[in-house]
């Protein structure tokens, strides 16, 4: 880990930027390629860490698996798209509303924890990270990995259920970042209060909840970032989880800022887009959006990220 530091894989450069990669890591535009050459070089060098961001998620292979009969074809589909495994959080789309939208030594808020990458990232980047995942086995194996920030950043991560654990925290955020469930197109687990495991209606409910919550402990004048997609219903149907998401941000004060589009690598998409479409007419969805949100004034909010790192 220090030998990374010091090549200053994960450092800002201290000359005058000469490009937008130079400056911004990644251009700041609406759309981000994950496909692009510069990005996977880039996902590479955060790998390189050691981060296994898959550990505590492999064993429900088989609760998956048991589940694909009585829901369908969507999780199968899940399943081939992630080449038998469920899918891992980009590094490069952590560290990019990192640099962009939270301050150096702030407190990063993450409702759906989910694995270690978000975690490491963040104190990679030198900021205080508080992560919730309901599965004690998955943050037992994320707190096996928060010594790969090397720096004494140490992520943090709670175990509960985020609409029991978010209200006994006594905390005010900086930022908030995450990736909840996309309804039940990944099931992580047979737990009753997992979303991924609910109905649509109590789903919807409890996001928004969860939602309003995690904005209570967001300080003023400071962004949130949500990465979300939307996935069909029994029917074919989108279930809206796009807008549903910017609805419960509305109800909860904050306003959406930015809407960045991020195309997502192809894989065995190519394969399933034929049989998919073929079947039903029903595009491939090979993309995700990432909504900023902002709570109170845009430009006070910028200034409390300071400067990019």
């Amino acid at each position: 880990m220090t030998d990374v530091m010091d090549e200053g894989l994960f450092k800002m450069k201290t000359a005058p930027p000469v490009t937008l990669y130079d400056k911004f890591v990644i251009p700041p535009f609406s759309i981000l390629d994950r496909r692009s050459g510069q990005w996977q070089e880039r996902k590479h060098k955060w790998l390189r860490l050691g981060i296994q961001s898959e550990i505590g998620r492999t064993e429900e292979m088989g609760f998956l698996a048991a589940a694909m009969n009585g829901r369908g074809g969507a999780l199968e589909e899940r399943i081939q798209a992630c080449g038998g495994a469920v899918s891992i959080f980009d590094p490069v789309l952590c560290e990019l509303p990192y640099r962009w939208f939270s301050p150096r030594e702030g407190l990063i808020l993450d409702p759906f924890a989910g694995g270690s990458v978000r975690g490491v990232v963040a104190g990679v980047l030198e900021r205080h990270y508080l992560g919730i995942d309901l599965r004690p086995e998955q943050v037992e194996a994320n707190r096996a990995q928060g010594h790969l920030t090397g720096n004494g950043y140490t992520p943090e991560w709670v175990c509960g259920p985020s609409q029991d654990v978010i209200p006994t925290l006594d905390v005010e955020a900086d930022f908030i970042f995450t990736c909840p469930p996309y309804a039940d197109l990944e099931v992580y687990s047979d737990h009753p209060d997992d979303l991924s495991n609910m109905p649509p209606d109590d789903f919807t409910k409890v996001y928004y909840e969860i939602i309003r919550l995690a904005c209570d402990r967001l300080k003023d004048n400071r962004f949130a970032a949500w990465v979300i997609s939307d996935v069909r219903d029994k029917k074919g149907l989108y279930r809206g989880l796009v807008l549903n998401t910017i609805d419960a941000f509305a109800a909860s004060g904050l306003a959406l800022y930015n809407d960045i589009v991020t195309l997502d690598p192809v894989g065995s998409g190519a394969m399933l887009a034929g049989r998919q479409f073929e079947a039903g007419r029903k595009v491939r969805r090979m993309h995700q959006h990432m909504l900023v949100f902002v709570k109170g004034d845009p430009k006070k909010a910028s200034q409390a990220c300071g400067d990019l790192y």
